[in-house]
């Protein structure tokens, strides 16, 4: 399972071009596996991860925001989930993935 960022290239909110850095840049700095899937690039990609947001985390109106947050097909939780786990430092189990020096024995 790969971790996949769900962002907007060209998203005219300075909000949420920083909460999408700031996913990228913390997942980078770990060394955690990802790719980013542009929704702004792929209308198949957006109506996917629109579809695949479990509907309690959708907002009671209009769609979710970029960064949206997968480990494969689950659904792991939107900037504010990721930024909470970070504060609490449970990014990884966040993520479904095992914990940092479990996956350093592990490559």
């Amino acid at each position: 399972m790969v971790i996949r960022v769900f962002i907007a290239s060209s998203s005219g909110f300075v909000a949420i071009k920083k909460k999408q850095q700031d996913v990228v840049r913390f997942l980078e700095a770990n060394k955690i596996e990802f790719e980013e899937v542009d929704i702004t690039m792929s209308e198949e990609q957006r109506q996917w991860m629109y579809k695949n947001i479990p509907p309690e985390k959708k907002p009671a109106q209009g769609n979710p925001l970029p960064p949206q947050i997968f480990n494969g097909d689950r659904y792991c939780g939107d900037y504010d989930s990721f930024f909470e786990s970070k504060e609490s430092n449970t990014v990884y189990s966040f993520l479904g993935l095992k914990s940092r020096l479990a996956s350093k024995t592990e490559s």
